[in-house]
Formats: structure tokens, C-alpha cells, sequence
């Protein structure tokens, strides 16, 4: 059996096309890039067709209850991650892009995963009829055998898309060394609303209309009008989603083989952007707090002005929430400093941070560097984050 990351191996990889932006070409465009003979392509094109027949053996074993209810991701979300995920680890990416920052390899990584995308769309899509979409409302049975061999040619396109943008978005995650553990709920829901760009609507909405070409955009939009999961969290919610997504690609006149290439690409291309964007923000907070706990000498003390600082406004942003949970996390690695305290605390007093800070021995100036990164984790300073700053560096002045 061929190991599940095996594709990521250099040997096996197309050549990456060396634009850095890939602008907003013409369905046509779309079409011949997808349809190129070179040895490059060819090379793609085998890829892609290993990566189907793979598929094509999950989809044999799904019954068309599965698809209807959308319990097909669930079971695809086991097969897809649970060897590959201890294949494709940091050390696996640095064997074979040794020296190579993190951008750099994110870059050409998303740009492979939208080619395979367009050329196994343009696969599946001459099997497309409008007939497949009012099918998958009436599926039922729970044998692979009631399953319509339409509805199959679909779930291959599905399957392999979905796989294909779930493990791009580990693979980033695992780039960018944000820790990632997928037998914890959280963390697996985290995954897949980067992969699929679930967060809100408007994220998932805009962001693909923007990427596909003008003529269809009408069309995007109207589906994603409609809503996107809200806050539901199952996983055959996420099924049914990823599947009405995809119907959009059938029956659509005049437009055929076209649009599945072009929405395979650009929802791959979007899905890998957004991926990028969310774990390399979590990595620059990391980085911020894996600084900040090195330097420090006052540790605990260090949690603690750092929430004063957070909850210096009456909400808190992503990434302070993320920055602390990080600083708890290091100082608990590598100070063994759990503070029970703060763990239980439900509105933080200043006044008690000052006696905190007056009961501490020595410079106080790394904590003042801690109040500053803090507030500005997330952007500007405001005016409550300064107050707390100045408040503090009249602490640090002590003599």
C-alpha cells in the first residue's frame, strides 16, 4: 500500500509555476493550464490519478446514506488523517527543504495543491449532468450499492478536493510549527474551519467570490447568501456543506468542464491562502511569546501584567487570547510555574498586580517589555493599554 504522504515527496512534485500571483485568469485559461502536455503536467496528471484511485476506494465503501447525512467526511477525515498526519511532520518538510523558510515552501505548496485541484476537476467534470444534483436529494439505503454511479463520479471530486485542502491545511500548520493535535476535538475543529474557510459567511463568501473569475461569481454568491454552518460543529454538518458547495460545479449552461476547473482551482487557492494567513498569524504570536517567557525573570509576574494589559478593554482579541494561552503554556514548560491563582481569577484588580510587582526582587524592565508586546499583539495601542503602560513604567522606576 503506498504511504498516504507519499505525494509529498519532491521527486513526485510537478514543477511549481513560478508566479506569485495568480491574478484572475479566463475559464479558458484555466482550461488549457489544466489541459498542458508537458513532462510537468504529465508528472501532475499521475499524481492526480493515483491520488483518485485512492478515492475512488473510499467512495466504494460509502452507502448513500453517508453521502446524504454527511457522515462521508467524518469517515474521510479518518482516512485522510490518520497516518498521513505522522508522515508529514516538521522534520519531513525540513529533510526536503532544508534551509528554505517557511514562506517560501507554503507558497509553492499551496500553488501544487490548486494544480492538482484544476486538473482532477477537469477529470471528473465531463461525467457531470444536471441530473447528479436532484439525485443526491433522493439517495437513500445504507449499501454502497444504492449508491448511483453519478453520484460516485461526484463524491471522487469532493473527496479528493477535500482531502486535498485538509491536509494543505495541516501540512501549513505543520510548516509554520504551530502544534497541532488531532485527537483533540478542539484542534481538529480548529483544522477544519481553516481548510474550509469556516469561520463566517462573509469569509467564506467573499473570499471565493473574489477568486473565481466574474461570470460565475453571481452564482457563488447566491449559494453563499444563503449561510454558512453558523456555529454547528458536527462533523456530517460539515459533509452536507462541503457538498452542496460543490454542486454548484453541475449544470450550470455554458459553462461545463470550465467551472470545475476553475472553482477546484481558486477554492483550493483560496482555502490554502486562507490556511496561510490564520497559522502564520499564530506563529508570529508564538514567536512573541516564546521571546517574552525566555527573557523574563519574573515569570509569574509576567502572566499576570499580561493579562492586566488584556483585560484593560472589555473584550479580548483573538490574538491576546491566543498570546496568553501560549505565555501560560511556556511558563508552565519552562519555568514549572502553574499559577492556580490566575487560573481562577474572574476580574483582575490592579492594585493587586502592583503588590505583586512590589513584592518582586530586582529589574523590573523585562515586565514592562511584556506590557508593551502585549498591547500590541493585536495592532495599535489604545488608550486603556497605555494607561496600564504608564502605570507600570512608574512601577519599573522604583529605587
Amino acid at each position: 500500500m503506498r504511504c498516504p504522504a507519499r505525494r509529498l515527496r519532491p521527486a513526485q512534485e510537478p514543477a511549481v509555476p513560478t508566479d506569485t500571483d495568480p491574478g484572475e485568469p479566463t475559464m479558458t485559461e484555466a482550461v488549457i493550464d489544466a489541459g498542458d502536455d508537458d513532462a510537468d503536467t504529465r508528472a501532475a496528471r499521475e499524481t492526480v490519478e493515483q491520488e483518485r484511485s485512492e478515492i475512488r476506494e473510499f467512495v466504494k465503501g460509502l452507502s448513500a446514506d453517508d453521502i446524504k447525512s454527511g457522515n462521508w467526511f467524518t469517515k474521510l477525515c479518518a482516512q485522510a488523517m490518520s497516518s498521513y498526519t505522522a508522515k508529514a511532520d516538521w522534520q519531513y518538510f525540513q529533510e526536503r527543504y532544508e534551509g528554505v523558510p517557511p514562506d517560501g515552501i507554503v507558497d509553492q505548496r499551496i500553488k501544487m495543491a490548486a494544480r492538482y485541484a484544476a486538473l482532477e476537476g477537469g477529470l471528473s467534470a465531463g461525467a457531470y449532468t444536471a441530473a447528479v444534483a436532484s439525485t443526491i436529494g433522493t439517495l437513500g439505503g445504507a449499501s454502497p450499492a444504492t449508491v448511483p454511479a453519478a453520484v460516485a463520479t461526484l463524491m471522487v471530486d469532493v473527496a479528493f478536493t477535500t482531502r486535498l485542502q485538509l491536509r494543505l491545511a495541516h501540512d501549513i500548520a505543520v510548516l509554520y510549527r504551530v502544534p497541532l493535535d488531532l485527537s483533540d476535538p478542539d484542534d481538529l475543529w480548529k483544522l477544519i474551519r481553516v481548510a474550509f474557510t469556516i469561520k463566517s459567511g462573509e469569509v467564506a463568501r467573499e473570499g471565493v467570490a473574489k477568486a473565481v473569475p466574474v461570470v460565475v461569481r453571481p452564482v457563488i454568491k447566491r449559494f453563499y447568501s444563503k449561510g454558512v454552518l453558523n456555529a454547528a460543529k458536527g462533523l456530517p454538518f460539515v459533509g452536507k456543506y462541503l457538498l452542496q458547495r460543490n454542486v454548484i460545479k453541475i449544470g450550470i449552461p455554458l459553462v461545463g468542464v470550465p467551472l470545475a476547473v476553475v472553482l477546484n482551482r481558486y477554492t483550493t487557492l483560496v482555502a490554502g491562502r486562507h490556511a496561510q494567513a490564520v497559522f502564520r498569524n499564530e506563529a508570529r504570536v508564538i514567536e512573541v511569546a516564546e521571546g517574552l517567557s525566555s527573557r523574563s525573570r519574573h515569570p509569574r509576574s509576567m502572566l499576570w501584567v499580561a493579562w492586566l494589559v488584556i483585560r484593560a478593554n472589555r473584550t479580548i482579541a483573538d490574538d491576546e487570547a491566543l498570546l496568553m494561552r501560549h505565555l501560560v503554556r511556556l511558563v508552565r514548560e519552562r519555568h514549572q510555574i502553574v499559577d492556580e491563582r490566575l487560573a481562577r481569577l474572574v476580574d483582575v484588580d490592579a492594585s493587586e498586580v502592583w503588590r505583586r510587582l512590589d513584592a518582586e526582587p530586582g529589574d523590573l524592565s523585562d515586565l514592562l517589555d511584556v506590557a508593551e508586546q502585549v498591547a500590541s499583539v493585536d495592532g495599535d495601542v489604545n488608550a486603556r493599554e497605555k494607561a496600564v503602560i504608564s502605570d507600570l513604567r512608574v512601577r519599573c522606576r522604583r529605587g
